[in-house]
């Protein structure tokens, strides 16, 4: 084991910077691969140019209906980590940018992919760890506190390489590889820096606040973590990666 230390237009780098992992997985040709988390099926229509057939599914029905319209003749159903089933058995389950929103129970999310695998499958997958947007966090929990709100709860899971590698092996899985590594990335599409971000991934934080405290509340969010996380050449967001490939036993 090796330890190393708005989607698809303003957040297009969701995308964009998990090309290697798709490296990781070597799809190939005729093989039966599950993207889990596909969103809008970027890495989806990626994999199955190499050949393999690709089953995308994702938990929103908005992302499943643009994948839908953006590749068509590919495979895509809504369905939840926790819980969903296939009718047979993956040769690898892939996933980029998605476990880390799967947090209510992640051994039931690894038995689900380990239900989808036959013996000896792959899953390969990067999801934040341990650290992900510190910075980020930290100044909109400030500002939560600064405006009297209540703190609120985090929907994101960012597990540590040990936490990680602990639940894989517990689920049925020998881990072959697992690095941890910092990835700091430029918010290229985002003028509103650190504000921007919260709108798209911390929607959920600001559901239900009093309309008028929304925008105050982001600008003290920009005042926060611009000292860390704004340069001259724009906004970063300081993301840290977990990324493994392990094989069901």
């Amino acid at each position: 084991m090796r330890w190393n230390g708005r989607y698809d237009s303003s957040f297009g780098y969701v995308s964009a910077q998990g090309a290697p992992l798709v490296d990781l997985l070597d799809p190939r040709p005729g093989e039966r691969i599950l993207d889990l988390g596909c969103g809008t099926g970027v890495f989806s229509a990626e994999i199955a140019g190499r050949g393999a057939e690709v089953l995308g599914i994702d938990g929103s029905p908005a992302m499943i209906e643009k994948a839908i319209a953006l590749h068509p003749g590919m495979t895509f159903i809504v369905g939840d980590g926790h819980d969903f089933t296939v009718a047979d058995r993956y040769d690898a389950v892939f996933s980029n940018a998605a476990l880390h929103w799967m947090g209510r129970d992640p051994m039931a999310v690894i038995a689900s992919v380990r239900d989808a695998l036959q013996p000896g499958g792959r899953f390969v997958a990067e999801l934040g760890g341990a650290g992900n947007c510190a910075e980020l966090i930290a100044a909109m929990l400030t500002a939560w506190r600064e405006y009297g709100l209540r703190e609120p709860e985090l929907p994101w899971f960012f597990p540590t390489p040990a936490e990680y590698a602990t639940l894989l092996e517990k689920g049925g899985f020998a881990v072959r590889l697992l690095e941890y590594f910092d990835r700091p990335t430029p918010l290229d599409d985002s003028p509103g820096g650190a504000a921007d971000w919260v709108r798209v991934f911390g929607a959920s934080l600001l559901a239900g606040l009093p309309t008028e405290i929304v925008e105050p509340l982001l600008r003290r969010v920009n005042e926060l973590a611009a000292p860390a996380l704004r340069r001259e050449t724009g906004w970063m967001a300081d993301y840290v990666r977990l990324r493994f490939a392990a094989v069901r036993r």
